[in-house]
């Protein structure tokens, strides 16, 4: 199996992934901080980093942005915050993370991610300014952003495709408040679509109260009764 570097200042998370990991057959190695993650990632050569965004001494990205400037890059690397917003994981992928996770991190996304992400080389970043690209949206639940796939459904606001629909474009150049309504919009019309209208099927999958769901699609204008015809509420 691969050893995997988990990189978080909180003591119970790295104490919770390491227990996972370790369970699923990985060799694990600790860091609390940007230093000790240097110095462990030359010591042993992961095969992939789970790197936290907020940090006490120097912040994820700013790692991630050194190794890459570096030529150190030379694992997969998956982002992970409990604050993380849109800007943040399109940021990250395009300074070389494979995927981005929001706490609490699930069980099934955590296991998923690192299986996909050790599937995968690590991409290269892309250096120098960019213009703002859109976002692609593909059936099989993957958001694409330039050349870098990540599980749409790591994002902290995941949006995917509607039903038959193959792809669907996104603009990041939006005010971020627009952007976040769109991308919930399609992310719980797919929901609807897929479990056949059934509002409480769709509750159980996003992990929302039915009431508070309700009022959700309602305040992003989701046209339930397309979804009584097709399903029950």
């Amino acid at each position: 199996m691969a050893t995997i570097l988990v990189v978080d200042d909180e003591l119970g998370i790295r104490a919770l992934l390491s227990e996972i990991l370790t369970d699923e057959g990985h060799s694990v190695e600790l860091a609390e901080n940007a230093a000790q993650a240097r110095a462990c990632r030359e010591r042993v050569r992961p095969d992939l980093v789970l790197l936290d965004i907020w940090m006490p001494d120097v912040d994820g990205i700013t790692l991630l942005k050194e190794w890459g400037a570096t030529s150190q890059l030379t694992m997969p690397v998956i982002m992970m915050s409990g604050h993380g917003t849109i800007d943040t994981a399109v940021e990250a992928t395009k300074v070389g993370a494979i995927a981005f996770l929001e706490k609490p991190i699930t069980l099934q996304k955590l296991l998923r991610a690192v299986e996909q992400a050790l599937a995968k080389p690590a991409p290269r970043p892309q250096p120098g300014p960019a213009s703002p690209q859109p976002v692609a949206l593909r059936p099989d639940g993957l958001m694409t952003i330039e050349a870098t796939m990540i599980p749409a459904n790591s994002l902290p606001l995941a949006a995917m495709p509607l039903g038959p629909q193959s792809e669907q474009l996104f603009e990041l150049d939006r005010p971020l408040r627009e952007a976040r309504d769109a991308f919930e919009k399609s992310y719980f019309e797919f929901h609807l679509s897929k479990e056949n209208g059934s509002m409480t099927r769709v509750a159980e999958k996003t992990g929302l109260e039915r009431t508070h769901l309700y009022r959700k699609l309602k305040q992003l204008g989701v046209d339930l009764t397309r979804n009584k015809r097709n399903g029950t509420l």
